[in-house]
């Protein structure tokens, strides 16, 4: 037992000088490996196997090779050198610009957004969507289940494909752990095309050395005219279905105009990374999935995408930037609440300059441990003279409102999983209007509210306070 115990401890030293030099992961992260290891070393060796090794260069090639940009994106990056004349705001002209350089985030000047409060109305609509479709469905998500909400719309999808439409689905593979592939194999009979994002070992379902890097994306593309980007997921409880976590509180929205060309630029990046196949833009152009648009409304989008391919960390950092540019107030919606240094400090110093600072967080946790951590995090806030909020039922909503001049709605959390780790998406809507509507319905939330303080702390349970502490330890990990 001690051979096996001094040959896991000299594993463990070579996969933290790794972390170090070849890998160059994050400090706090290497920090939080290195006590897993020096307490618990066997279970911090099999953690680390299944969850902490990086992607391989193979993988990390492969990831690179996908990203193109086609001739209209190309149009749209000539079209903002001009664009800062139409915009005569400065400050969203400046968060424009970051995310156009920074993120290659082309903003888009003529969209029709409808944003959906709870999955059930998101749900209504997409089902809704999906059967006047009639050139092509393109859809990314993170869960898709074998229950009655994943059923119904793998009907519609099977439907589609043996009437001729071109349908196209990409799902995770830890997402859909619980969904056995013949659920999966219904579509491919049907004539539509469904691939596994980071299939695991040997096609064995528990043996998957990538799950630590999910794709948790939910992108729905239709005709390539409609496009459906945030936090619902096909699966029953995201539509309320879960008396435990009820009422399930998301974010959603419905794009169109030319912002839904960004969605199917993600869509098919993927694809062709799944697919392992290189297809000309030009091709897809000629298939018709970049239909030409006649202007539908007038809320500027951006769509960015993160992933443990993107070193810079667009989304958060875009977050961040967002922060930064605050003046009044700043509202935060987020099922978990796991910053790094960075964000944190951004929302401190907003708060430091009389900013109001809203983080609103689940009161019912899915991942009690998770949300011990984000209670951690959330007491600086608090401390600081932010404002923290629980809402009843589970929040799963994943939003970032700056003043009246920009939201963020995506499948982004505020930890660091979705920072750093899953591949994610999040939309940055600039419209005075839309935003004002929206904080009608973050009003609404505060009715729904406890609010926390420092006497809430004070009076928690004992394990609470120790749980806030240890798991604070390996925020990094979680």
């Amino acid at each position: 037992m001690d051979y096996f115990v001094n040959i896991v401890t000299i594993l463990n030293a070579i996969f933290v000088i790794s972390m170090i030099f070849l890998e160059r992961k994050k400090p706090e992260v290497i920090v939080s490996w290195t006590i897993l290891f020096a307490f618990i070393p066997v279970v911090g060796f099999v953690l680390y196997v299944l969850f902490g090794g990086g992607l391989s260069l193979k993988t990390k090639r492969m990831l690179r090779r996908k990203a193109f940009y086609d001739d209209h994106y190309q149009y749209y990056y000539r079209e903002m050198e001009n664009g800062e004349d139409v915009i005569k705001n400065k400050r969203i002209a400046s968060l424009i610009r970051y995310n156009l350089v920074g993120g290659k985030s082309v903003p888009t000047f003529c969209n029709s957004v409808k944003i959906f409060n709870n999955g059930q109305d998101k749900m209504a609509s997409l089902i809704k969507d999906l059967k006047h479709a009639k050139h092509s469905i393109n859809m990314e998500y993170y869960i898709f289940a074998d229950d009655f909400v994943g059923k119904e719309v793998m009907n519609i999808l099977c439907e589609k494909a043996r009437s001729g439409v071109k349908v196209k689905l990409i799902y995770d593979s830890v997402g859909c752990l619980g969904a056995p592939r013949r659920f999966f194999r219904k579509l491919r009979k049907a004539g539509g095309e469904v691939k596994e994002f980071f299939p695991p070992l040997f096609y064995i379902r528990l043996i998957n050395l990538k799950m630590n890097y999910r794709n948790h994306r939910k992108i729905a593309v239709i005709d390539g005219k409609i496009g459906y980007v945030g936090g619902v997921n096909i699966r029953k409880d995201h539509l309320g279905y879960k008396k435990k976590l009820s009422p399930w509180r998301d974010t959603h929205i419905r794009l169109e105009g030319q912002a839904v060309y960004a969605l199917q630029n993600t869509f098919l990046n993927f694809w062709q990374f799944c697919n392992k196949k290189n297809i000309e833009t030009k091709e897809y152009i000629k298939q018709g999935y970049f239909p030409k648009f006649k202007n539908k409304g007038n809320v500027i989008t951006q769509i960015l995408t993160s992933g443990p391919d993107d070193t810079r960390g667009n989304i958060k950092d875009s977050m961040v930037k967002m922060i930064n540019t605050a003046k009044s107030k700043i509202i935060l919606q987020t099922p978990y609440f796991v910053p790094d240094d960075m964000f944190m400090s951004a929302l401190k110093q907003a708060i430091n300059s009389g900013v109001r600072v809203v983080v609103m967080l689940p009161k019912k946790p899915d991942k009690k441990f998770v949300y011990l951590a984000s209670l951690s995090f959330a007491k600086e806030i608090v401390e600081a003279g932010g404002e923290v909020y629980l809402r009843d039922g589970f929040l799963h909503s994943k939003v970032l409102i700056i003043d009246d001049i920009a939201m963020c709605i995506g499948t982004c959390n505020a930890d660091y999983r979705s920072f750093y780790l899953n591949f994610e998406i999040s939309a940055i809507l600039y419209n005075k209007e839309l935003i004002k509507q929206h904080f009608k319905v973050i009003e609404l939330d505060l009715e729904k509210c406890r609010p926390v303080d420092l006497v809430y702390y004070k009076n928690r349970p004992l394990f609470s306070k120790f749980g806030q502490v240890v798991f604070r330890l390996f925020a990094p990990l979680l």
